[in-house]
């Protein structure tokens, strides 16, 4: 019998939210999608004009935080006849990466990062950077959370930073994020499932108290990413269901298995309790 059978689980990425709900439902859940990443806008004519600087500019590395930054920059080289010397470039350049996604884009494009973030967060790729020294730049293709700490970080290591920002979010749906986090707050959820930071922080930035003691007194967190996880602790909540792999499969199991594992214990404690009174 599935751990998940009965539960109400919301869901409160976009893109990926028919995709995890289906998955919730084959293991007997009942899936409520609250989209709560917002639409995101690709900034075309910042990221033309970013690819042009890249080009004429020397770099000491080139950051890339995420796949669809990535790609973006690329279809502005494509738009604009410039992509064999987009790709020609980095070639030659000492590239430092973050995001499995990222990985896969320069696998496509036959690209050798000097450094992959081993947890998937910008706080390792940047504590494995050497220091800068007086002429060093860098150019980070920032990815909408937290740019400008990101930016004094480097500048901090000595670097001069070129900031490419291929695109950004508008925020979500205030009725959507108004519902989930009503339904948070009633425990009407079994438990709410974030894939972003950005999520958490949309859907936190409201009657943020109330949630925190609904997510540490029944609903339960569930996070894919560590990124999204270390966000959810950061909010205040002590608890968070976690896969070891990043991926909404593994998620899914990983739910089903606290769940299970949540009945066989009561059962144990409601037996032992049967035949104490024997």
């Amino acid at each position: 019998m599935s751990g998940l059978k009965g539960k109400i689980v919301g869901v409160a990425a976009d893109r990926q939210s028919e995709a995890i709900c289906t998955l919730l439902q084959k293991k007997g859940a009942e899936a409520v999608a609250y989209p709560s990443q917002g639409k995101q806008q690709l900034n075309q004519d910042i990221s033309a004009q970013n690819v042009r600087d890249y080009i004429q500019l020397e770099f000491d590395w080139v950051i890339l935080t995420t796949g669809i930054g990535a790609k973006t920059l690329e279809d502005a080289s494509i738009e604009h006849g410039l992509e064999q010397h987009f790709i020609q470039k980095l070639q030659k350049e000492t590239l430092a990466i973050r995001g499995s996604k990222t990985v896969r884009w320069l696998q496509e494009k036959e690209l050798q990062p000097a450094l992959v973030s081993e947890d998937g967060t910008m706080e390792n790729l940047v504590a494995a950077l050497p220091r800068g020294g007086e002429t060093s730049r860098v150019f980070l293709q920032a990815y909408h959370q937290d740019d400008a700490l990101w930016q004094e970080t480097l500048e901090g290591l000595g670097y001069d930073v070129y900031v490419s920002k291929p695109y950004a979010f508008d925020p979500p749906k205030q009725s959507v994020t108004d519902r989930l986090r009503e339904s948070i707050i009633a425990q009407s959820l079994d438990a709410v499932v974030f894939t972003s930071k950005t999520q958490v922080l949309n859907v936190f930035a409201e009657q943020k108290h109330e949630m925190v003691q609904s997510f540490n007194n029944g609903v339960i967190a569930v996070a894919v990413g560590k990124i999204t996880a270390g966000q959810l602790r950061e909010q205040g909540i002590t608890y968070v269901v976690e896969p070891e792999v990043q991926k909404m499969g593994a998620m899914v199991v990983e739910l089903e298995r606290y769940y299970r594992t949540s009945q066989e214990q009561r059962l144990e404690v409601t037996t032992g309790v049967i035949k104490g009174n024997e």
